[in-house]
């Protein structure tokens, strides 16, 4: 909130002021109270962080601002690269040492063990299957009906997963098996992704990178040694591409890395920090092939 504090006329509020604002807010007139003000009263305004009155002489400022300027950017992992570089890196360093040799988490959940240790079944496999289409049906619908228009450079990329996995599913029924409704591992990872939708883009971008690109690295792994497990290796839809996946993968990484170009450094960094909260919903869905 602005405040008015009377002054005396020898501390004129434009005497060698400066002010400094910050990029990442905005004043509006909505901030200033209407108060009655005699004459011959100067005020001096108190702006939040965001934009601060400082009294300095001209010289000194410029010396601030050069110093300032001459300091070194600082660089990000994989910033050089591009925008999906960083996420990746980030993404990378949450998985365990026995996931991904870049890892540097503790195995902690039954699904953080390497694949080859764990125990499936077709029930369990059918859940988490029921779970990931309806994650999949809502990101498709999102970015049908964006509410951000750069959402629609991500319809049509090849990666979407809802008709393969139902198709799948089609096949578990027709080999006797029940199909079961999503449980709630599915359906408050799609509640949360349509919020996020709507009110906060950078955070839905990091879950939408996460969920496909995850899917065509480790999630073709989990595919396999399930399959061999407990489907007599069939390779299911769920785990195929029309076309070739490395060029798919590198168009939407194109497209991602040109909308962040748009980002401020604080947004993407709040992109980057939602990483853990997308490891954590996908490992809530993957956990059901252990159930």
């Amino acid at each position: 909130m602005v405040s008015l504090n009377p002054i005396t006329q020898s501390q004129s509020l434009f005497n060698k002021t400066h002010f400094q604002v910050s990029p990442c807010h905005s004043l509006s007139t909505d901030n200033f109270q209407s108060i009655f003000i005699p004459k011959r009263v100067s005020f001096q305004f108190q702006f939040p962080l965001s934009l601060r009155i400082v009294n300095m002489p001209m010289k000194a400022a410029a010396v601030v601002s050069a110093t300032t300027a001459e300091k070194p950017k600082k660089r990000y992992p994989g910033e050089a690269k591009g925008f999906v570089e960083e996420m990746r890196f980030v993404a990378m360093k949450l998985h365990t040492r026995e996931q991904a040799k870049e890892g540097e988490k503790e195995v902690e959940k039954p699904e953080e063990q390497a694949v080859p240790k764990w125990e499936p079944s077709v029930e369990g496999y059918l859940r988490f299957l029921v779970d990931s289409k309806l994650v999949y049906d809502t990101l498709e619908s999102i970015v049908e009906k964006p509410a951000y228009p750069f959402y629609a450079e991500f319809k049509n990329t090849g990666l979407e997963r809802s008709e393969k996995l139902a198709k799948d599913l089609e096949w578990f029924k027709k080999q006797g098996y029940a199909i079961p409704e999503p449980s709630s591992p599915g359906t408050n990872y799609a509640q949360c992704l349509k919020e996020l939708s709507e009110k906060d883009p950078q955070a839905f971008i990091c879950h939408f990178y996460n969920i496909y690109f995850a899917h065509t690295a480790g999630g073709r792994m989990i595919g396999k040694k399930v399959s061999e497990k407990i489907l007599n290796k069939k390779e299911l839809e769920f785990y195929k591409w029309d076309g070739d996946l490395s060029q798919l993968l590198q168009n939407v990484r194109d497209k991602l890395n040109k909308v962040a170009e748009s980002w401020t450094r604080e947004e993407k960094n709040y992109c980057l920090e939602e990483t853990e909260k997308s490891f954590k919903y996908s490992g809530e869905i993957l956990r059901l092939i252990l159930s």
